[in-house]
């Protein structure tokens, strides 16, 4: 995949929005540095995978979750050159990541991975199924990204959940990494929210900052169902498919990539590249 991020962007792209804006421009920033830590936590079990379709499976995890980090990459210089600080919030997620990496067991690593892997689930399923998504004024190049990103991680939502039960299997841990992660994934996005919209010079107009307070209520990531579907892990014997989201994947699959996809020709200029 290769997406062309040459095209015009103006500095709130969504909506012509603030904090919408910002909301993407952070959420971007942090892909590249969480998605390799996702990778790195599967891989250090790949050896004790017993289970074949599994080992396939870790293999296409990899595989994708790597391509997204180098793609959101790109799209963050993009948000880099119009002020967003993108690489201090790279830096940072990679400087946390680190820290679990040196303090923790993989075990509990891995359990991170499952419970950060259900809340970019919970959010992909409603990139790909709420209208508000489709409906928002946003440059096609950055819908691009964000669908595909959503498609893949809709495809691959419970391998890690399933390395993390064959390989560790505590409910226990499960259950008190996501309690954990739950509360400080919502203090580091506030605070790197926070950090990002204090840098724009448009939010400090009283009118322009509180006018788009108020439209947060039309943001898609701004649904009561979301909340309810990240409780559904907390759920004693949980597994990601028990959401049946096959038919959203197959026609997302084929519109973005069947016979006429509308992401062929960049798929295509990836291969050639």
């Amino acid at each position: 995949m290769a997406i062309d991020h040459e095209g015009p962007l103006s500095r709130h792209f969504v909506d012509g929005d603030i904090l919408q804006s910002h909301i993407l421009a952070v959420l971007s920033a942090t892909f590249p540095k969480g998605e390799q830590f996702f990778v790195d936590s599967v891989r250090n079990f790949r050896d004790q995978i017993t289970d074949e379709e599994l080992r396939r499976q870790v293999a296409g995890f990899i595989g994708q979750e790597t391509m997204h980090g180098r793609e959101h990459d790109r799209f963050n210089e993009v948000l880099g050159e119009l002020g967003y600080p993108t690489r201090f919030v790279d830096s940072t997620t990679g400087a946390a990541m680190g820290l679990f990496q040196r303090f923790l067991p993989e075990s509990m690593q891995l359990a991170i991975t499952a419970a950060a892997e259900h809340f970019t689930s919970v959010l992909a399923e409603q990139i790909l199924e709420d209208d508000s998504f489709a409906e928002q004024d946003l440059p096609e190049h950055v819908k691009d990204l964000f669908r595909w990103h959503a498609l893949e991680e809709c495809e691959h939502k419970a391998v890690a959940y399933d390395v993390y039960d064959q390989c560790v299997g505590s409910e226990v841990i499960r259950l008190a990494t996501m309690h954990a992660l739950t509360g400080l994934l919502g203090a580091v996005a506030l605070s790197s929210l926070l950090g990002s919209v204090i840098t724009d010079r448009a939010a400090r107009n009283p009118l322009r900052f509180v006018g788009s307070l108020l439209n947060l209520r039309n943001s898609p990531f701004a649904r009561r169902k979301i909340a309810l579907r990240l409780l559904e892990y907390n759920r004693p014997g949980f597994h990601p498919d028990d959401r049946d989201t096959e038919e959203l994947v197959a026609r997302w699959r084929e519109a973005l990539f069947g016979e006429d996809g509308e992401l062929n020709e960049l798929l295509a200029g990836a291969r050639a590249g």
